[in-house]
């Protein structure tokens, strides 16, 4: 892309720029650090900038935090300056643009009460499109006494005097331009900490979400955990709700796109299947029929890799048990992976199984074939998330 970029063959550099938000975002954000500096390095992505500062605009720590961010393009760091919604407290901006002007002229002295006349002014200059972008009159009085006086010698005479009477007295007018205050989501971000301490399940991670995730969408890549599209609610939980067969039934019936979730008693095994269709407890025995089930076994302790298995026979995808079954039958995806007790209790009996033997999903998910017994299960209603 960059190559093309050079021969400005703008139509392909636009194509590759859009595929590679498209289809490669996951890869865009293991390397952010490497790609955030090649779009800013005399080129020009506008649509990448804006994808990759979207991201650093939410979590600012990505760049801002980085070991290298002193060496970061002025383009990039007047880009991000500009952001109205970038999330940080405008005195911590402040500090950061300091620090990154400091860095680029070696030769002034570390301390600033040893700066003459010179050093003020190669800072200032060198600061000279950065200046302009701080929102001066949305930092506190304290921290402008703090932070910024030491180096009001790079600001103008104007807008220093214009920020004291400003602190004096607001209802005065001033000369000085006043930037609107940046959207800090302050409420937003603790409640999203919150969310994601909260614990999800007893089985499974963020980390599995996100792969089951992407998995329901097709995706040929793992979504990242700020990009889940939906949320897992836990609508059933056996050590909670109890483990007989009947009980999933009763809770369950009626619910479309589900997410079933065992771990197996004595290994660290983690499977499960996903249901787009609601089951349903009033049928007579019958089969579902859809292309886009699927179960898996999850990456989990000794468990090296997670495994998906879409189904085959999408006659035979999803099992119903009928009224003289639930008590012994749970959750049935085809044949290949079922949930069963004979003593009306899944933790009590080994007559879970997965096996391939039906052959209605594409390949097995467990090594071992033996039935077995577990020690939770849990059942998500998957709901895609307001955009």
């Amino acid at each position: 892309m960059v190559t093309v970029n050079e021969f400005e063959i703008e139509e392909l550099t636009k194509k590759l720029e859009n595929h590679l938000i498209e289809t490669k975002s996951s890869w865009l954000k293991s390397h952010f650090s490497l790609v955030y500096r090649s779009i800013f390095n005399g080129n020009n992505f506008k649509d990448l900038e804006k994808f990759c500062n979207d991201i650093v605009t939410k979590y600012p720590s990505l760049i801002f935090d980085d070991e290298d961010f002193t060496s970061l393009q002025e383009p990039a760091l007047i880009s991000l300056l500009k952001r109205d919604d970038l999330q940080l407290e405008e005195v911590i901006i402040w500090e950061y643009v300091i620090k990154w002007g400091i860095s680029q002229n070696s030769a002034l002295p570390a301390n600033p009460k040893e700066w003459n006349k010179e050093n003020f002014t190669t800072l200032k200059t060198t600061l000279q499109r950065c200046l302009p972008l701080i929102r001066y009159f949305h930092i506190s009085g304290t921290d402008v006494a703090k932070k910024i006086k030491p180096y009001k010698k790079i600001l103008d005479k104007q807008l220093w005097n214009d920020l004291n009477q400003y602190f004096m007295d607001p209802e005065q007018p001033v000369e000085s331009i006043i930037l609107p205050p940046r959207m800090i989501l302050i409420q937003r971000l603790p409640a999203r900490v919150t969310e994601q301490a909260k614990p999800l399940s007893t089985i499974i991670t963020y980390e599995h979400v996100a792969e089951i995730s992407s998995w329901i969408d097709r995706k040929s890549s793992t979504y990242s955990l700020e990009d889940i599209p939906y949320e897992f609610r836990l609508i059933l939980r056996g050590s909670i709700n109890g483990f007989a067969p009947q009980t999933f039934w009763d809770i369950c019936h009626g619910h479309a796109s589900t997410v079933v979730i065992m771990k197996v008693n004595g290994t660290e095994e983690i499977l499960g299947g996903y249901n787009p269709l609601s089951w349903d407890a009033n049928t007579n025995d019958d089969y579902g029929e859809t292309n886009d089930s699927f179960i898996f076994s999850l990456k989990n302790g000794n468990v090296q890799n997670s495994i998906i298995s879409r189904v085959k026979n999408r006659y035979e995808a999803i099992w119903n048990a009928s009224k003289r079954y639930q008590a012994n039958c749970g959750p049935h995806f085809g044949n290949d992976l079922r949930m069963y007790s004979s003593v009306s209790n899944f933790t009590l009996d080994k007559r879970c199984a997965c096996n391939n033997y039906y052959d209605n999903f594409e390949k097995p998910i467990r090594t071992v074939v033996s039935d077995f017994t577990i020690v939770d299960y849990e059942v998500f209603k998957v709901i895609k998330k307001s955009s």
